[in-house]
């Protein structure tokens, strides 16, 4: 009687501490380069895709993309998105209804961005892209540190800066970026080490396609806990003004995060027990519409970001709006303003985990949990 009396308690105490016991095991992480909030939720920008400065091939864009109204519009550029992740998820950051997702930092760039996102605030001194390795711990690395996760993390990144943000001597993570060969045994990974080698660099970083199947059989072989996918190719065809390009890869990314979202279902260690998230690391202009290229302290909209999110902890309410669900009319417990430092808190809550540290943490995105 004893020993059911204190089995009990200690139940009650978790289900206290974490709201009710944690379904979540695994997470599934996007971190997506320079990718506006505007195409997430209504689609291709008509005023960009008939700029013959930004569009190179309007009709064929207007075709494949184009349709006068938002709800078909955003489906045709983001079709997981709106029909799986609207359904079963949470989206959030749609301004145009009155909820706000911002970087907290005031630098609106790369670096500020993701380290925002994994150290769970905007430290003042990461204001650039400058590859100095950061002195903060990150959530990642908390997470590595806890007995059942040890050696459980794995990042994939196009950009080495990931090797920075994440302190890559200090804390000994599995990070594979840019030139990075992933050592494995598996012929798999010998080809993809030789298409990462060889294949093409438009922008001087591994494509975003090698870095997704590296990503992908990693996770077939290694099946990690934890995996971090960053993708820029999104950022680098922005920031090359073209528009046509920009709006394909966000189509074909998105296609691949709903195939290894669909992978990942059937595999019985994830299937039903994995959380997806998704963040960018800062938008664009859009106020001014020739801003879309650019991002940074002097383009204020360029703060504006998004969060989506799905999985067997997490509500199904759909596109948040100012204070409820559009898709329920549910309250949200959090209010109508997030910000990008709370996703560190909030990845680790899913794992049933109070990320600590020694720099301050905002708090989780309590709305994703259900109570």
């Amino acid at each position: 009687m004893r020993v059911v009396s204190w089995f009990t308690c200690l139940m009650i105490t978790v289900l206290n501490t974490f709201g009710q016991q944690r379904k979540t095991e695994n997470l599934l992480v996007i971190g997506w380069d320079g990718v506006r909030w505007e195409e997430i939720f209504a689609g291709v920008d008509s005023v960009i895709m008939t700029d013959a400065a930004f569009t190179r091939r309007p009709a064929a864009m207007h075709s494949q993309f184009w349709s006068d109204t938002v709800a078909e519009r955003r489906k045709k550029l983001f079709p997981f998105f709106w029909s799986v992740l609207a359904r079963d998820g949470q989206l959030y950051g749609n301004r145009t209804i009155g909820n706000k997702v911002d970087v907290a930092n005031p630098y609106n760039l790369t670096c500020p961005g993701f380290t925002e996102t994994l150290v769970g605030y905007a430290d003042p001194a990461v204001n650039s892209n400058r590859t100095v390795y950061n002195n903060n711990s990150n959530v990642l690395e908390f997470m590595d540190k806890q007995k059942a996760l040890k050696g459980q993390i794995a990042v994939f990144a196009m950009s080495n800066l990931f090797d920075y943000i994440l302190n890559k001597p200090r804390t000994g993570l599995m990070i594979s970026c840019d030139t990075d060969k992933v050592y494995r045994s598996e012929p798999e990974f010998r080809l993809l080490n030789e298409m990462s080698e060889l294949a093409p660099r438009p922008f001087g970083e591994r494509p975003d396609v090698v870095t997704y199947f590296e990503a992908k059989e990693y996770l077939r072989l290694a099946h990690p806990r934890v995996l971090y996918l960053e993708m820029g190719e999104t950022d680098d065809y922005a920031h090359a003004g073209n528009y046509d390009f920009y709006v394909s890869t966000l189509h074909s990314q998105e296609a691949m995060i709903a195939s290894l979202w669909k992978y990942i279902q059937s595999i019985p260690q994830y299937k039903d027990k994995t959380t997806l998230l998704i963040a960018c690391d800062h938008g664009r202009g859009d106020a001014v519409k020739s801003q879309w290229t650019s991002h940074g302290p002097a383009i204020k909209d360029s703060k504006d970001i998004f969060i989506l999110a799905m999985g067997p902890d997490t509500p199904a309410l759909g596109e948040m709006g100012a204070g409820t669900s559009t898709a329920s009319g549910a309250p949200m417990a959090s209010g109508t303003q997030l910000y990008q430092g709370q996703i560190a808190a909030t990845l680790a809550r899913f794992l049933g985990l109070e990320y600590k540290a020694e720099h301050p943490v905002l708090p989780p995105i309590e709305s994703l949990f259900k109570k």
